[in-house]
């Protein structure tokens, strides 16, 4: 199957009725709420939704929004917005225009968005995401995994979190999101292995076929994955309009899907923000705990718990750990003889076998993701 046959960029993902259901036909009462003043990034907004079938409410500021934000299927806040009404849930989208700069993405976490559109760059994807938030559609699961500072182990979290899911019976993608973290192929073992690359990706917008993303994807450990090329060539970062097309896609066509993010600023600000969920792994380390607590202002306001790595009596435990950094623990990573030159040799997926690793997998994935099946 080519690349070419994944993409549909004028039709959004259309499914079969299932049982009691009429099918996928947009609610053509819901409405979209726009709050801005800005004219320019008003009439930008008003073309993708009249694209995407929809009807638009536009009001200037937090106050006049206030009776219109919760019955709302999806609010934009303008770039031009920085306070908002008391309200019951987070605004969906904040919208931008290029010129807006980095300036973006820290007004996002000040005010919760849960995504970032840059416009007009990012048309495709808001029209898609509109026209899904009138009709949604039951997804699976982002589970995104980091370290909370460097050699924290959260690839190897990742795998083996991924192999453990998998055992379980879940259909589960794993997600390699960091470009220059050397390709998660290599650790699986798995370059060789036939199937498309993110670099098959590149520029995809509009939406993709979440079976046909699937059938075109490698499988390793009973799992599909996603990674950057394990190759001396050079990886140029996805753009986040294609990296949030592929994991809605992922997310339709997947139970489960572990993203293991990386931790440097640009793969944190593509993917996280993508995230249901949130796994930081931190060694039972001072530093390290000081490193991932600075680490929280970089993240979107999602469900976050720390996984700590470290051997049973260490004078930092796990819940010394959490404490200092101030968010949940999910469980202990285990100390695993031979796993650095396991991830060299790629055989972490037979590391993950031992019964050590899947008791820890299977009580992080209790905690964090329950039943998924």
């Amino acid at each position: 199957m080519s690349r070419h046959e994944l993409f549909r960029p004028d039709t959004p993902h259309r499914r079969s009725a299932g049982p009691g259901e009429t099918g996928w036909l947009p609610d053509a009462s819901a409405e979209t709420l726009l709050v801005t003043g800005d004219e320019v990034l008003r009439g930008e907004v008003e073309r993708i939704v009249a694209a995407a079938g929809g009807t638009l409410r536009t009001v200037l500021d937090a106050v006049e929004a206030a009776p219109f934000w919760d019955p709302a299927a999806a609010v934009l806040v303008g770039s031009d917005i920085t306070t908002l009404p008391p309200r019951r849930r987070a605004p969906a989208v904040l919208v931008g225009l290029n010129a807006d700069g980095e300036g973006l993405w820290q007004l996002a976490a000040a005010i919760g968005a849960e995504c970032v559109a840059v416009l007009p760059d990012a048309a495709a994807w808001l029209a898609a995401h509109l026209s899904r938030s009138r009709s949604p559609v039951a997804g699976g699961l982002v589970l995104g995994v980091s370290g909370g500072c460097g050699g924290a182990g959260a690839t190897t979290a990742a795998i083996w979190l991924a192999q453990a899911a998998a055992r379980r019976g879940a259909n589960v993608l794993l997600v390699d999101g960091d470009p220059r973290g050397g390709g998660l192929e290599l650790a699986l073992a798995a370059e060789d292995t036939p199937g498309l690359r993110w670099p098959d990706l590149a520029g995809a917008s509009g939406s993709i076929d979440p079976g046909q993303l699937a059938e075109s994807l490698p499988t390793a450990g009973g799992f599909s994955f996603l990674s950057w090329p394990g190759s001396r060539d050079g990886a140029t970062a996805a753009e986040t309009s294609t990296v949030s097309v592929v994991l809605e896609a992922a997310r339709r066509g997947f139970e489960l899907v572990v993203l293991d993010i990386g931790r440097g600023y640009e793969p944190l600000r593509a993917f996280a923000w993508d995230c249901d969920r949130l796994l930081l792994i931190v060694p039972a380390q001072l530093r390290a705990a000081v490193a991932t607590a600075r680490l929280l202002h970089d993240l979107p306001p999602v469900e976050t718990s720390l996984v700590v790595r470290g051997k049973p009596g260490a004078v930092l435990d796990g819940g010394l750990i959490a404490d200092s950094v101030g968010l949940p623990l999910s469980g202990t990573m285990p100390e695993v003889r031979g796993t650095a030159a396991a991830t060299e040799l790629g055989r972490l997926l037979v590391s993950g076998q031992q019964r050590v690793v899947r008791r820890f997998a299977a009580a992080v994935l209790e905690q964090s993701v329950g039943e998924l099946r």
